[in-house]
Order: C-alpha cells, then sequence, then structure tokens
C-alpha cells in the first residue's frame, strides 16, 4: 500500500485569522481536518488541541489489541482504528474541557473534526460536526458523512431542500461539537479502498459555496493532488470566501 497525499488551508477572503487546523501523518495512516470555532481565538485553539490530541491518541495506541487495557472503554461496535480514533476524540474533548476551565476568554470554544485512519486496504471515519470526508471511485462523488448540523437535520426531515439549506440564516449551527461536553456521540465507521479511489477532507469552507458537483469535477480533473487541493480552495475563494477552507485529498494505491 502506498499513501499519496496533498493539502491546502486558506483564511479565506472574509476572516482575519484561519481556524482551521490539518494532520496529515502518512506513517500512522492518520489524516485530519479540524474546523474551530468561538470564544477569543477560542477557534485557533481548539482546532489546534483536537489534532494534536487525536495524534497522540493514534501514536500511543498503535499495537493495543481489543483485549489490552484500552484509555477508555472499547467499545465493541468498533474495530481497533474505530477505538483508536474514539480515543482521539474523548481526549481532544477532554483536552478542551480543560482549557476553557483554565481561561475565561476561552468559553464557548468548540471544533468540527473528520479524521480517518488508513491500515492495509481499510479506512476508519470519525467525524463530529459538519466538517466533510468524500469518496470519489469510478465517476461518482460520494459523501461519507452527515453533517451533524440544524439545517442537515432539516433536510432528512424532508423540511428544507439543498438549496435552501445553503442560503439559511443559521446553515452554520452545528448540533456536535468538540466542546468539552460531556456528551460526545462517536461512531467510526469502516469501508475498504478499490483501485482508483480518492478520498477528500475538507472544512465547511468549501462545501458552503460550492456544490458536490462542482467538487467532484474538480476532484476529477487530471492533475496532481496538490492542484487538486489548490483549484478548491481558488474556487472557494472566487465564490466569496466568506469562511476558512481547508482540503486534503488522499489517494492509497492498493496492489
Amino acid at each position: 500500500m502506498q499513501i499519496s497525499w496533498a493539502a491546502r488551508t486558506d483564511r479565506g477572503l472574509r476572516r482575519s485569522q484561519n481556524e482551521d487546523t490539518y494532520c496529515a501523518k502518512p506513517d500512522l495512516g492518520l489524516f485530519v481536518v479540524a474546523d474551530g470555532m468561538g470564544g477569543y481565538a477560542g477557534g485557533e485553539v481548539a482546532s489546534r488541541l483536537a489534532v494534536e490530541q487525536i495524534q497522540q491518541a493514534i501514536e500511543t495506541t498503535a499495537g493495543l489489541r481489543r483485549d489490552d487495557s484500552w484509555p477508555v472503554p472499547f467499545d465493541n461496535r468498533s474495530g481497533i482504528d474505530g477505538n483508536r480514533l474514539r480515543v482521539g476524540f474523548t481526549r481532544a474533548n477532554t483536552r478542551i474541557a480543560q482549557e476553557i476551565k483554565a481561561s475565561e476568554k476561552l468559553r464557548g470554544m468548540g471544533t468540527t473534526v473528520v479524521a480517518i485512519l488508513v491500515s492495509g486496504c481499510k479506512v476508519t471515519l470519525a467525524h463530529i460536526g459538519d466538517s466533510r470526508a468524500y469518496l470519489y471511485r469510478g465517476t461518482a462523488l460520494r459523501r461519507l458523512t452527515k453533517d451533524h448540523s440544524w439545517v442537515e437535520e432539516q433536510i432528512r426531515a424532508g423540511t428544507l431542500t439543498e438549496a435552501e439549506a445553503r442560503r439559511h440564516p443559521w446553515r452554520n449551527m452545528v448540533t456536535r461539537a468538540l466542546s468539552g461536553s460531556d456528551e460526545l456521540p462517536i461512531d467510526p465507521t469502516e469501508l475498504e479502498f478499490e483501485a482508483g479511489d480518492r478520498l477528500l477532507l475538507c472544512s465547511d469552507g468549501l462545501t458552503a459555496v460550492l456544490e458536490d458537483s462542482e467538487i467532484q469535477r474538480v476532484v476529477a480533473a487530471p492533475v496532481d493532488l496538490q492542484g487538486v487541493c489548490d483549484e478548491l480552495v481558488r474556487q472557494a475563494n472566487a465564490a466569496g470566501g466568506p469562511d476558512n477552507v481547508t482540503t486534503v485529498v488522499i489517494d492509497v494505491a492498493v496492489k
């Protein structure tokens, strides 16, 4: 198995700072995008802490087996890698809670996260909030995550269309995030890579302004991975660049 990847993060055109953080560690099989929010510079702090804690958790749980002692209770509904990601999300949430308690200025901060862990031909995915993962396979782009957001709930209930949700004043309201709260529902999923698969992780600075069909055209373009990331960011900014935008694109050669 050989992993190729590229990434690009950008402040956008309307934000004074970039509160997105990403991690690309092919030696660990780990790729993460976190989109911070809230507090006095809290979004930047929250996303950075989340990425750091998830990376550390993946490093320290390497080699653990199902029957070993785990930092958090092992969830038998998920595999080994799913539990490793759950350890990372839990540690990140705890660390964010500690920082909020230590500094009143950081009250209200949090972050969305999407993370994948690649092992052989298998990828394990976990997310919270509205940062997304997509799979490009064959000629089709498929979203692998469901946004934890108010508008997504309305779409599923049939009270909003996709087009209406994109314009709704509450479109940025997430219903789950790493924010130091006691409730942390994380449901990792697994899929098998096939030859030619391509994965995209991104913050909502991309998906808030580009439709999936527009993203697909870029992801499918016959250019190198860095070119894909750069073009996605360029198009997001050309569409107004209202938010920070981060893209990570991963190809895995299946032998």
